[in-house]
């Protein structure tokens, strides 16, 4: 028992110190800057354009080996130290003074288990075993509903607050579970049925696939609204792919419960629909996700997927904002097509970037490019570096990516 204790008062030592110093580095003054770039590049005004490194291979850090024992503290921890080795890439990330526990969701889900078979090499992929194998199998289903287990909950909050409580903020996160991938309809049917299938009723079944989306749209639907009306969505929800500050929307917040969605950032994607032609992702897909989209104040669009045939289709989203360029899209057609009209979310591939090897030569030919076609045609931009599984161990890569890009933007005229 005294050695429980010992490492308990150990942990908490631990968080209040890193708890300090992300503290200092949220009041940093070049917050206000980067928060007011952001604002201005999603007001589709001229400006520089923000970098973002959304990820960036933490793992292989030596920064990343967490000390606390007690797993609950072993989170926040993570948390403090990812942000604290971040704060030194210099690019135009926002730290926020507060830190946020996830309410503990009591939620049904989709009614069916979703097994997954995992590879045994670490980090390695698995393989999902879909559970509408069936058509009559989606009679199985249920519709997920919006419920918080108040006292776990509560426990959690109040654990963190008495540790570090007087040194940062504590916010409580209530908004529903069901957003980001399990709010975007193709996550979720890639899982319940599976990609080929589900390209295969496009043809062999479309009736009965029409009919499982609606469900699944009009099951997000429900669950949001429930949250609504309990109160439980906050400014701290929201979502779009980047820093969610616009003129349009109130800013994040922490502890503001009761927000209406319209007052939200969201964000939807269709990974699973890459190989899908446009009309028919459309039909199946786009449909459906519109009326989740469209219950929020702004909204963003895109992941990994190549949406270079389908911006067209994207201009039906009343509320659409951002758009991404992946790594497997056409930069000057997206480009042409995008123009002034929404924000473009660059996304360059990590693997010609800093993946395998550092190779600025290699970087600012890419970059060159690229920033030519955002530039005449007049976009509206951002710089997001993601999906970076390896920096093979250099902890100096993001950093010297991030200074040339800069340099980049400097030469290229983009610079506001």
């Amino acid at each position: 028992m005294k050695i429980i204790k010992t490492q308990l008062i150990n942990d908490i030592q631990i968080l209040r110190e890193l708890a300090k110093r992300y503290n200092d580095l949220c009041h940093d003054p070049d917050q206000i800057r980067r928060r007011e770039l952001w604002r201005t590049v999603h007001d589709l005004k001229p400006v520089t354009p923000p970098i973002y490194v959304r990820a960036f291979a933490w793992q292989e850090m030596p920064e990343s080996h967490c000390q606390c024992v007690d797993q609950f503290f072993r989170g926040f921890e993570f948390f403090f130290r990812e942000s604290l080795f971040r704060s030194t890439f210099g690019d135009d990330f926002i730290f926020e003074p507060w830190i946020t526990v996830p309410a503990v969701y009591a939620c049904s889900g989709w009614g069916m288990d979703i097994p997954r078979n995992h590879a045994q090499e670490p980090h390695g992929s698995f393989k999902v075993d879909y559970p509408i194998r069936e058509l009559c199998d989606s009679d199985k289903l249920k519709s997920p509903r919006h419920g918080i287990d108040e006292e776990k909950t509560l426990l959690h909050v109040e654990k963190i607050t008495s540790a570090i409580g007087d040194i940062i903020t504590i916010n409580t996160d209530r908004a529903p579970a069901y957003r980001m991938w399990t709010a975007d309809l193709s996550t979720d049917l890639g899982y319940l049925r599976g990609i080929e299938n589900v390209m295969l009723d496009m043809m062999d079944n479309p009736d009965w696939l029409h009919r499982l989306m609606g469900f699944m749209r009009d099951g997000v639907l429900a669950a949001h609204a429930q949250a609504e009306k309990a109160g439980d969505w906050n400014l701290s929800a929201h979502q779009n792919q980047a820093m969610a500050y616009s003129r349009e929307l109130p800013d994040p917040a922490p502890n503001t419960n009761g927000i209406q969605r319209r007052q939200l950032w969201t964000y939807a994607a269709s990974q699973e629909m890459t190989l899908v032609g446009p009309e028919l992702w459309n039909e199946f897909m786009l449909e459906y996700q519109i009326p989740i989209l469209e219950t929020f104040g702004l909204s963003a669009y895109g992941c990994c997927e190549d949406l270079t045939k389908k911006i067209s289709y994207l201009r039906k989203i009343k509320n659409l904002r951002r758009i991404a360029v992946s790594p497997f899209a056409n930069v000057q057609k997206c480009a042409e097509q995008i123009a002034k009209d929404y924000v473009i979310s660059y996304r360059p591939s990590p693997a010609d970037m800093v993946s395998y090897g550092f190779d600025p030569n290699r970087v600012r030919r890419i970059l060159q490019s690229d920033l030519k076609s955002l530039k005449s045609n007049g976009c509206c931009f951002d710089i997001t570096l993601k999906d970076v599984e390896t920096v093979q161990g250099d902890p100096h890569r993001i950093r010297q990516w991030v200074c040339l890009v800069r340099e980049l933007i400097d030469r290229s005229g983009c610079n506001a």
